[in-house]
């Protein structure tokens, strides 16, 4: 019964027993005063469980990222990267602002080797993996800074303060974001932070990650 009804019966019942005594009145009500029948109708409509979403089609589904541009594609990516497969863990990049931050994705598959053994009979993306794609999403924007060379090589120079929130899994979109909080032209360093989400929930973050540009 909605909660619309429920106080259309109370109003009718009240109104039926105005002219009654007080103590007819409240038995014709069941004993309860107005405010308590409110309140537990108001309750039991809680409780009520909303109707299971529609089924969405598949034009429906893809449509919720449309509004996500490409900024790099995968060939622009090789073109900035020494990576390549299997090592290389950046599919595109979406969000870029020059020198400063970068959101890139990597789409989680079960095709890649490491989930041989990774584990065979429960297949997780490797933690060091994940803050490796990280770094290579980091690379992307410091190999187009002043002073770096779209195809030069960064050695990981150092990580601190990782932490994972949530085992990343074949099928999982990994959408990464690093920002660059130094760069030293001169010496080919750079230090940045990065974090990434799978379906909105946090699954790594790391308060600095630290490169060195092969001299």
């Amino acid at each position: 019964m909605k909660f619309a009804t429920i106080i259309l019966s109370l109003y009718l019942a009240s109104s039926s027993a105005a002219d009654l005594p007080a103590s007819d009145a409240a038995r014709k009500l069941g004993g309860k005063s107005a405010r308590k029948l409110i309140a537990e109708a108001a309750e039991a409509e809680a409780e009520v469980e909303p109707p299971p979403p529609l089924p969405r089609s598949a034009a429906e589904i893809s449509a919720l990222t449309s509004s996500v541009k490409t900024i790099f594609s995968l060939e622009d990516i090789n073109g900035i990267l020494p990576h390549r497969y299997p090592f290389l863990l950046v599919d595109k990049v979406v969000e870029y602002e020059q020198g400063k931050r970068a959101v890139g994705i990597k789409s989680v598959t079960l095709n890649e080797p490491h989930f041989t053994g990774h584990f065979p009979d429960r297949p997780i993306m490797p933690g060091v993996l994940q803050v490796e794609a990280l770094a290579q999403l980091a690379g992307i924007v410091c190999l187009q800074m002043e002073g770096a060379e779209p195809g030069a090589v960064f050695f990981f120079a150092g990580v601190d303060g990782v932490k994972w929130k949530k085992p990343v899994v074949p099928g999982d979109s990994l959408v990464m974001e690093v920002e660059i909080k130094k760069w030293n032209k001169r010496f080919g360093i750079a230090s940045a932070t990065g974090r990434a989400y799978v379906d909105g929930e946090l699954a790594v973050e790391l308060d600095e990650m630290k490169f060195a540009l092969a001299k």
